[in-house]
């Protein structure tokens, strides 16, 4: 996506891609999360987005990143216009273009979130706006960069560090877009390797590869059985069935990957982390959930909200 740099100074900027940050931006952000989860655990109301409006515009079903928003935007002191489903219930049935969609509802916010099912409609839905920035909470299989920068602060803050990692990513690598997002970030840092499991058919692809394989070791590996001992994170991800034409192609691969118990009692080490950006189907049998390692509930959710508080904040200047 061809979108600004972050640098120091989030105000303004629209959020689109994880190639917009670097370090320092992440430092930024983490240190900004920091400090509001201390003033939600003083008890202090918080008012910085008090008089703020935003819009959550998602195109398509979500539940964790359109309540994580809300209620991000709503601790913060500010308020939602919310419209789910808009492809059915909105103009756009009328055949209104995402351009005007987004002129519309420029001017009734102070900014917006939107999910959309193409790749690429945040960096068009940007280029129609002037006056407002806007969030990319899911573009298709192109990116989801807020999951990214939770994913990373929820690593940050039970390694110390984001460089020196083994990292495992299971599942549909090809239509992941947590995914994408992720493997950008973490090919930020020095020293990460990074291990691929995914069905045949849905290997990360090249697009993604050629951006960070310079900066990354990516090691592709073909059964649970190669997966590192030594790993600091086993991030598992399910298979799309939203992205099949052909359901029994999907049936066949679906559960191709699951996290059993089993599974981390043969190839899983003290220190571990367990990670997934839900929802979860199949792919991690609900008897892991018990294990302290298991970090997608409730810490990456919990997360969520904390760092797209931060965001929103610095995006808006109010922080």
């Amino acid at each position: 996506m061809n979108s600004q740099r972050i640098e120091a100074n989030f105000k303004g900027k629209h959020i689109l891609s994880l190639s917009q940050f670097d370090e320092k931006s992440l430092q930024t952000l983490f240190t900004t999360t920091d400090r509001l989860i201390t003033e939600l655990e003083s008890g202090k109301p918080l008012t910085y987005l008090q008089g703020t409006v935003a819009t959550l515009l998602f195109f398509e079903p979500s539940s964790r990143t359109f309540s994580s928003f809300a209620a991000a935007i709503k601790r913060m002191g500010g308020d939602t216009i919310d419209y789910q489903n808009p492809l059915q219930t909105s103009s756009a049935v009328k055949g209104e273009t995402l351009e005007d969609t987004m002129r519309v509802f420029e001017t009734y916010s102070d900014f917006i979130v939107m999910r959309h099912p193409e790749k690429g409609a945040a960096q068009q839905a940007a280029n129609a706006l002037t006056q407002i920035p806007i969030l990319n909470a899911g573009d298709g299989i192109g990116e989801h960069p807020t999951q990214a920068l939770l994913d990373l602060y929820t690593i940050y803050k039970k390694f110390g560090k984001l460089s020196g990692l083994k990292i495992a990513l299971v599942g549909d690598l090809q239509n992941g877009r947590t995914v994408h997002s992720l493997i950008q970030g973490l090919a930020m840092y020095p020293d990460n390797t990074v291990y691929l499991l995914s069905p045949e058919r849905l290997k990360l692809g090249a697009e993604i590869k050629n951006l960070v394989q310079d900066k990354l070791k990516l090691i592709e590996i073909t059964s649970d059985e190669d997966m590192p001992t030594d790993a600091h994170v086993w991030y598992w991800t399910r298979v799309q069935k939203e992205r099949f034409e052909d359901l029994a192609e999907y049936e066949a691969i679906k559960n191709s990957f699951i996290l059993t118990p089993e599974l981390l009692e043969k190839k899983g080490n003290k220190d571990l982390i367990l990670m997934h950006p839900l929802p979860r189907v199949n792919e991690i049998d609900t008897r892991v959930d018990s294990d302290p390692r298991a970090y997608y509930l409730p810490h990456q959710v919990r997360n969520g909200m904390y760092v797209r508080m931060a965001l929103v904040g610095l995006v808006t200047g109010k922080l």
